[in-house]
């Protein structure tokens, strides 16, 4: 069968999130929950669905960034849909500036977001917002900008949060301006658009309001003004406000909150221990290869490459991508089952390539090349804890270890007896070689 490598490379773009509600998205979407340790959006839409359905629940996301959290959250919000929720899914770093958040900004974001999908999908109409009316009023006096405040809060706040994203100066004024008004603009968000709408959009047949805050789990590891981490700042100082929406939230957060000393603090403030999204294991515990995560990632590339044919013949044509079935193989295994990570590798391949089918030669050279990249940022004390890290699959909950977790020199996997981690395979090699 002819391949077109244009079409191939254009399928395996590693910044294209899947929308797995768009036919041609979901014709490239494998479901890994089978070798990642559990039904993770399986529970969380139960936890909505079925357990709590007309009383609000919050949940934490979590998992390296590439691991795959938005595509699994689009399918969530499908799901959801197809339960009769309305569900308003949105990227919060579109909205925020992720190196200097607080929680007055993820709350008005929210509204924002809130009040423009039910405008746009439900046409619904809520009774003027005149708490937060009074709000946006003093906040353009504060800017000094024109702003007309109707019925449709959201298009004030947009305007609103648009200047304060691109100006540090003005995001100061705003917080002193909004912060001794925290628990007035929860309020206000509350009694006058999340329960209205809740009760209206049931008044239409709907089962509730879902919102998803995606990419907060982005958010730097800076150090406010007062020298708490900005993670813990929004997770544990300010969690219990995030949870107290009235309405079904999922929030994304830092994977590297998970090692830190606050994690039990985190967990009292939001009554949920928060979910993991675990890589694609393509080693297992003791070092043996899991044939069940290779083969999912095999399916993965070669869905991209030949969506039409069903998955029980795909293997048929491996050798009209690839120069054997063992430089798949690799590609998968060197990988790490970080989604992002091996879809950046074939993206990089083929751009060098050009040519098909690819050779494991060009697949060596852009692994050296992103392993000499990942090597400069690593010192020696690193090196010596990734070796820890491989010889004892665990990692600590000190900062250094914290550090690896996030820099993606180290994985995180789940099996039956819980999670597991080991050092990004990418680097493997270089670190016997130390």
């Amino acid at each position: 069968m002819m391949l077109d490598l244009q079409k191939f490379y254009q399928a395996c773009n590693p910044s294209k999130t899947l929308v797995v509600s768009n036919p041609l998205d979901r014709q490239y979407y494998i479901d890994f929950a089978s070798v990642r340790g559990g039904r993770i959006i399986e529970e969380l839409k139960e936890n909505i669905t079925f357990f709590s359905p007309d009383e609000p629940t919050c949940e934490l996301f979590t998992g390296h960034i590439g691991c795959g959290k938005s595509t699994e959250l689009l399918r969530l919000k499908a799901e959801l849909e197809e339960k009769d929720f309305h569900v308003v899914y949105f990227e919060s770093s579109q909205d925020l500036e992720l190196g200097d958040v607080d929680i007055s900004d993820i709350m008005l974001a929210i509204a924002r977001r809130v009040g423009e999908s039910l405008e746009s999908q439900e046409k619904l109409q809520l009774n003027e917002p005149k708490g937060l009316k009074s709000l946006l009023q003093g906040i353009a006096k504060l800017f000094q900008v024109e702003l007309e405040v109707s019925a449709e809060a959201s298009l004030g706040i947009a305007k609103i949060t648009a200047k304060a994203k691109d100006s540090p100066e003005l995001r100061n004024k705003l917080r002193e301006y909004l912060g001794p008004r925290t628990k007035g603009i929860l309020d206000s968000i509350n009694e006058e658009l999340l329960q209205p709408a809740v009760e209206k959009l049931k008044q239409r047949g709907k089962k509730g309001l879902v919102v998803i805050v995606d990419n907060l789990d982005r958010v730097e590891n800076s150090q406010k003004p007062w020298g708490r981490p900005q993670p813990e700042y929004l997770f544990v100082d300010r969690g219990e406000q995030l949870r107290q929406l009235k309405c079904h939230v999922v929030y994304t957060m830092p994977l590297s909150l998970r090692f830190s000393n606050d994690i039990e603090r985190l967990t009292q403030r939001f009554m949920v221990n928060p979910k993991v999204l675990p890589m694609v294991p393509v080693l297992q515990r003791n070092g043996t290869v899991f044939e069940e995560g290779i083969y999912l990632l095999k399916q993965m590339v070669l869905a991209r490459a030949f969506p039409r044919i069903p998955e029980e013949y795909r293997f048929d044509f491996i050798k009209d991508v690839f120069d054997s079935p063992e430089t798949l193989e690799r590609l998968c295994c060197v990988s790490g089952g970080h989604v992002r990570e091996l879809l950046m590798l074939l993206y990089d391949w083929i751009k060098k390539e050009r040519r098909l089918p690819l050779s494991k030669n060009i697949l060596d050279i852009v692994v050296k090349a992103r392993s000499n990249q990942m090597k400069l940022a690593i010192t020696d004390n690193e090196w010596e804890l990734l070796r820890q890290v491989e010889k004892n699959k665990q990692v600590r909950g000190d900062e250094d270890y914290r550090s690896l977790v996030h820099s993606r020199f180290v994985y995180e996997y789940c099996d039956r007896d819980g999670s597991w981690f080991d050092i990004n395979p990418i680097l493997a090699e270089a670190a016997s070689n130390r």
